[in-house]
């Protein structure tokens, strides 16, 4: 059998068939249009998520008067004799801040962000809703360790839009997501993207790490705004941005609707954020680690140190455990591990994959409030030394938890500080005095594991003072002369 040549043909012919055959398609597509049978066909637009979740996104204002610090020339002679008294009287001026929030209950519950609320003194917040009524607002729970704070309205008998939660593990990223606020004061603003990311954990914004990244445009007083899905539920908080102008660079963050959700069913309860105890340190995985252990990948969580009497240990967990699972979500560092064993309620275990030896297994983990053990003793200290003034109690799973603080922690530490006095000038101007927070370890060569002990120690008298103190993961060494 002979093979035919193929056909060869002008190049105008060419051209004029590819112009049928186009022809021929456009009409077939022309022929599938329609007039719109309503105005969603007309256009794809967003308006109808946002007409349902806007009403129930609200400028949170607030207003304190607040004292300024008595002049640095106040024990100078030379400028009492011109100017007295006047030189040493507090100032009061008024700090005003805004930000946004989010009605979650028909009652008037509604959920910011701490850093909007957070200040000294006493607070008048108000709370305008998108159809210009203002209504008083009181807080009724603040957790810092989230940055999440949760108001009221006082407005018995009327009923608020609000918005649902949804499950802020069900999103996935290039999920389309809309912000809602009041950026830079301009009024409430609706801007959309899609979630670029999940489960950041190096913001550096909250202890519980976990944020939703969205590029969608985050601003200035976008803070405690409203993150929605398009099923117009609410699936973060937003609460900060990346941004070396101010501005909007496209990363924003928001924390998760499951997270929220915890802190307000608490603020409903009453009490405050009550979590789960794990009971042992972990550590970040390296590559180097990972390959120690003979696993594929850097990710997890590994068991650097267990209390004896805590979950952890209970469940059976042991030093050198790298945890990869809880309740089947992937752990990927300590502080994914952090978020999801933390959102879980106090009452019955979770499950948590474990690999120990290069082999997995499954343990369950009780789900338990941390213990107060020791109790706190709250004691103010009072006589002739460094201290007096401060506010101190014994240091506990417990109180570690309410405070930020390090569980495994050795000493006491300072609830308070009174004004004008020997704690409240604490090692100068470079030091700032004593503050809430700080673990005092040492005083002088003596190591503190009590309020108890503490006291006893001040009680003696010493030419030279040489106290320790941690603050903020930091040991300080001061000597003051008794």
């Amino acid at each position: 059998m002979k093979l035919s040549r193929p056909l060869w043909l002008p190049a105008g012919v060419v051209a004029l068939l590819a112009l049928l055959v186009s022809g021929l398609a456009w009409q077939s597509i022309a022929q599938q249009r329609q007039v719109p049978a309503s105005d969603t066909e007309v256009r794809l637009s967003y308006a109808p998520v946002v007409k349902r979740t806007a009403p129930a996104v609200v400028n949170v204002y607030v207003r304190r008067k607040v004292q300024q610090r008595n002049s640095p020339f106040l024990n100078d002679p030379f400028f009492r004799q011109f100017f007295g008294r006047e030189l040493g009287r507090p100032r009061e001026r008024v700090q005003n801040s805004l930000g946004s929030g989010v009605v979650v209950s028909p009652e008037g519950i509604i959920v910011t962000n701490n850093h909007v609320i957070k200040g000294r003194g006493k607070a008048e917040i108000k709370v305008a809703l998108a159809d210009k009524r203002e209504f008083p607002a009181r807080v009724i729970l603040k957790d810092e360790r989230t940055d999440l704070a949760i108001l009221k309205l006082d407005a018995p008998g009327v009923t608020f839009p609000y918005l649902d939660f949804d499950d802020s593990e069900k999103l996935e990223v290039g999920d389309i997501v809309l912000a809602i606020g009041n950026p830079f004061g301009v009024g409430q603003t609706v801007t959309s993207g899609i979630v670029s990311a999940l489960a950041r954990t190096r913001v550096g914004i909250s202890d519980y790490q976990f944020f939703i990244q969205t590029d969608a445009a985050i601003n200035p007083g976008n803070s405690g705004g409203a993150l929605v899905n398009m099923g117009g539920k609410l699936v973060g908080v937003n609460t900060a941005i990346y941004s070396k102008t101010g501005g909007s660079l496209g990363i924003g963050f928001a924390i998760p609707s499951n997270m929220v959700r915890q802190v307000v069913q608490s603020a409903l309860r009453g009490n405050r954020v009550k979590r789960p105890w794990f009971g042992a340190r972990l550590q970040r995985i390296s590559p180097q680690i990972a390959e120690s252990l003979g696993l594929d990948r850097p990710a997890g969580a590994l068991v650097k140190q267990i209390r004896k009497i805590g979950p952890a240990a209970k469940a059976g967990l042991r030093v050198g455990d790298v945890i990869v699972q809880v309740n089947g979500k992937p752990v990927v560092d300590p502080q994914s591990f952090g978020y999801r064993f933390s959102t879980k309620p106090i009452g019955g275990s979770v499950p948590l994959r474990v690999i120990r030896g290069g082999k997995p297994f499954t343990v369950s983990v009780p789900l338990r409030a941390a213990p107060a053990v020791p109790p706190r003793n709250e004691t103010n200290i009072a006589g002739d030394n460094p201290i007096a003034g401060a506010r101190i109690a014994n240091l506990s799973p417990a109180l570690a938890e309410e405070m930020s603080l390090d569980e495994y922690a050795f000493g006491v530490v300072v609830m308070g500080v009174k004004n004008g006095t020997p704690a409240n000038w604490f090692g100068g101007r470079r030091f700032g005095g004593l503050q809430r927070g700080d673990i005092i370890l040492e005083v002088s060569d003596q190591r503190i594991g009590s309020v108890k002990q503490l006291v006893a120690v001040v009680r003696r008298r010493y030419s030279l003072w040489r106290i320790t103190v941690r603050r903020k993961g930091r040991n300080i060494e001061l000597a003051l002369r008794g």
